[in-house]
């Protein structure tokens, strides 16, 4: 879907359409519902509510998904992924003792964010303790996309590229700093 097609399926539906699209796609789905507060269609305060709502809603599947996921799939499948016991008890370590800054490095980056989410479930991270952090993140993070749709909103489909742009950027930014404490790990 295009985003001129989400702006005027927004503003045709309001808040009943951007509680489900900001499930799956929520930054711009913010900012343009923030956009079409301003033009006087929507209440921002409501905006602000049903955003944050629906990513952390998206967040509590993405972390079930990760939970229940691997329960399905044949011990073959988890073997060619790469899953195996020792990885297992190596990602639930993780998550047991920084599962919290993962997750808020997951929220700010957004492209790390489902990959992080589904690692989560899977290291079966306790899920109060997930969601705490997942608000902490999305808090600040549906405020910045409000404040963007409020103020430079008519320009949403730039603004969607330079969400993939930077996204993208802090991926690789991200990466390469792993890359880096890997080598400087390795004997």
């Amino acid at each position: 879907m295009t985003q001129d097609a989400a702006l005027h399926l927004m503003q045709a539906h309001g808040l009943w359409l951007v509680g489900p699209m900001a499930v799956i796609e929520g930054p711009i789905v913010t900012v343009i519902a923030a956009y079409l507060a301003k033009l006087g269609y929507m209440n921002i305060w409501a905006v602000y509510a049903v955003c944050v709502l629906g990513d952390l809603i998206g967040d509590a599947m993405y972390y079930w998904i990760g939970r229940l996921g691997p329960a399905l799939l044949p011990d073959r499948w988890l073997a060619r992924l790469g899953m195996t016991e020792a990885r297992k008890l190596a990602l639930e370590g993780h998550f047991a003792t920084k599962g919290g800054w993962t997750i808020l490095v997951g929220k700010w980056t957004h492209s790390a964010g489902l990959p992080i989410m589904l690692a989560s479930g899977a290291a079966r991270m306790n899920f109060p303790v997930y969601m705490a952090y997942n608000v902490v993140g999305t808090l600040p993070k549906t405020a910045v996309f409000t404040l963007i749709g409020w103020f430079i909103g008519s320009a949403y489909t730039a603004i969607d590229t330079w969400i993939w742009r930077v996204s993208l950027g802090l991926v690789v930014g991200l990466v390469l700093v792993l890359l880096v404490l890997w080598q400087r790990r390795r004997p």
